[in-house]
């Protein structure tokens, strides 16, 4: 079911496959992680069907006079396990080169018209496994000029405990056979580092105006760390690019209380953030069932674990977002789970390959097997368009009117969408 809050009277949803109504896959990043793992284990073993049980309605017909777009893809590479991209845009502004992450710790130069993959020299090492590894990779606002990138990835810790860490660092030799990241500098980490290898989240984020870093942490599957005001755990940051704190957060008390750098709280795992006509959109996963596309506001609290619209994997119930108005709600909420990977805006540049999804949002779905586009207006959402891509989608990118896709896993493809 696809429930939207306060939806535009124009709501477009393209029926769910048939695998995505008989099952519903744990709605987490990594096919064997789960918010408690122990339940998760039992839930996949099981391959239950109740969620799809849940509902039997709730996703309406394509509009008869609007025509859904259609495309072809375009294998460009493969890579193994990849996470994330963001594109090396040329002096034209054409899309010819993307950085490219893979979990197991490798920052590859990829050049989308070769296919040729560069690795990059000096990445740090990366606390493989589970959920996490090499993770999210951003330019900076004024990359043109600096060079600089700002990636997260999982940290091992003492007494196996792991943590989400930013560094930036400068970019040498892109252009080059032999690039490499120099400059490291540490800009934020996940406190305190915890047992487990799941829910890290580390999505980054620039404002518009580039004056903010935002970085997504996630519960680290322990629930309750998202309410808890001493650690950062379950939170969605804001930072200046330099890792210090601005003053104008809603938390802040000191520059070094670890509460001071939350700009919102009671988030389980965030894994697609965006801007969209300056407000931020996060989208994150539910337990079982229960996934949210959210309007984020400064300093509110969306209500994990307190509240869900999904259940815990063991089965058991967790209160509605309607039975607590103190907690924000989602805009859209996907039960069965879209299980959703990444977001980004598409916005015409040089090219315009897709003109009806101008100002949508492009969500990648890792169990739906789906891309999904989401328009939003004023503080509305609601899905139109549903793509089944046969394979688990793990980041999408937009970027100067083309869109590229990663499926996620071992020969994994980056895939350039062609309109048809």
């Amino acid at each position: 079911m696809i429930n939207t809050r306060n939806a535009m009277h124009s709501t477009i949803a393209v029926p769910l496959t048939i695998a995505a109504l008989l099952t519903s896959t744990v709605a987490c990043s990594s096919s064997t992680t789960a918010t408690s793992e122990r339940e998760a284990i039992v839930y996949e073993a099981n391959n239950s069907n109740a969620d799809a049980r849940q509902s039997t309605n709730g996703v309406s017909n394509p509009s008869q006079t609007e025509v859904k777009p259609t495309f072809t893809t375009e294998t460009i590479a493969s890579f193994n396990e990849p996470w994330a991209m963001t594109a090396l845009l040329t002096p034209t502004n054409t899309t010819k080169k993307l950085l490219v992450t893979q979990k197991t710790g490798e920052l590859l130069i990829v050049d989308t018209e070769t296919g040729t993959k560069t690795a990059v020299a000096g990445v740090p090492t990366v606390g493989y496994g589970g959920q996490g590894g090499l993770g999210d990779i951003i330019i900076a606002p004024d990359f043109a000029q600096s060079n600089t990138v700002y990636l997260s990835y999982a940290e091992a810790g003492a007494g196996n405990t792991y943590g989400a860490k930013v560094i930036k660092a400068t970019l040498t030799g892109a252009d080059t056979k032999s690039p490499r990241l120099q400059n490291i500098t540490s800009i934020w980490e996940q406190t305190p580092k915890v047992k487990g290898q799941g829910h890290y989240s580390h999505r980054l984020l620039f404002s518009p105006d580039g004056q903010y870093l935002y970085i997504s942490s996630g519960d680290r599957q322990k629930k309750d760390p998202a309410q808890d005001m001493s650690v950062n755990l379950g939170k969605i940051i804001r930072l200046y690019p330099d890792g210090s704190i601005p003053r104008d957060n809603p938390f802040f008390t000191t520059p070094g209380a670890v509460q001071s750098q939350f700009w919102s709280i009671g988030h389980r795992n965030v894994l697609g953030m965006a801007f969209y006509k300056g407000q931020l959109w996060e989208h994150e996963m539910g337990p079982r069932g229960g996934d949210e596309f959210n309007l984020i506001t400064r300093g509110n609290n969306y209500g994990w674990p307190i509240v869900s619209n999904g259940r815990n994997y063991s089965g058991t119930d967790i209160p509605d977002h309607d039975t607590r108005p103190e907690f924000d709600a989602p805009e859209v909420s996907w039960t069965p789970v879209i299980s959703p990977s990444s977001m980004s805006i598409y916005s015409a540049g040089s090219r315009n390959d897709f003109p009806s999804w101008q100002d949508n949002a492009l969500i990648g779905g890792l169990s739906s097997k789906a891309l999904i586009v989401v328009a939003m207006n004023n503080n509305q959402a609601t899905e139109r368009y549903r793509y089944d891509m046969s394979e688990r989608i793990r980041s999408v990118l937009a970027v100067n009117g083309e869109v590229f896709v990663l499926e996620d896993g071992d020969n994994g493809r980056l895939l350039k969408l062609v309109s048809q």
